[in-house]
This record gives structure tokens, sequence and C-alpha cells, in this order.
């Protein structure tokens, strides 16, 4: 068994294509809309499906925003260097919410950032 996705709701697939590529720096896999049921899957990841796991980007049509719910958490994206990927994300528009710096109660280097539909990101900073 493997991890093949994990599924996040989007209100606009375009804003949310532009953060995970431009932004983040991951690529859009495939995309395919889905008329009859009125929605698109869009998948975007840093590798192939058949060896990464990748995110599926889900746009309802006729619904342009989502109650987050208290349940959710975040994804954790692993980074050679959190100080600089926080700089890279507000140099393209993005927006960090927790500077990188140590974990409380450890010595783990993270940082957290926030995509336009307000799922949270964790960057972990690779031990060298």
């Amino acid at each position: 068994m493997r991890l093949l996705h994990t599924m996040l709701r989007v209100g606009d697939l375009k804003r949310s294509i532009a953060f995970y590529t431009e932004v983040l720096g991951m690529s859009l896999l495939r995309q395919s809309e889905y008329p009859s049921g009125r929605f698109t899957l869009a998948f975007v990841g840093y590798g192939d499906e058949k060896d990464e796991a990748v995110l599926e980007l889900t746009h309802n049509w006729d619904t342009d925003n989502y109650d987050l719910g208290n349940g959710y958490g975040h994804i954790a994206i692993e980074v050679n260097d959190a100080y600089k990927a926080c700089d890279a994300v507000k140099a393209r528009g993005g927006t960090v919410t927790r500077e990188a710096g140590p974990m409380k109660h450890g010595t783990t280097v993270i940082a957290f950032v926030k995509d336009p539909d307000g799922y949270m990101i964790e960057f972990i900073q690779k031990k060298r």
C-alpha cells in the first residue's frame, strides 16, 4: 500500500493552481472536468503520481468557498531551508502565518503558510 493523494475542496481552481504551482513550485500533473457532476479535478505535486503522493484540488462549480471546520490540521512539505522557503512564498505574494524557526519544545525548524482557501501548509526543514 502507499498514499496516493490528499483531496482539498477549493473555491477558485485557477487561483489554487496558481498558488500551488507558482508559489509552492508544484507542477500541474493533470486536470479533468466532469460536466454532468459540475466539478473539476486538478492534481498537483512535486513528482509523478506513480512515484509520489500528490494533492487533488476539487472545484465544485457551484461553490466558491468552504468552512474548513476544526478537524483539518495541515499539509507538511519538507524543504531544504525553511527561512528561504518563507522568503520565496512572500516574494510570490503568498501568506506566511508562522515565520521559520525552531518548534516549541524541540529543535526542528518549521514554518506555516496559508493557501488561498485558508488551508495550512507546514514547511519542515530537512535535517542536516
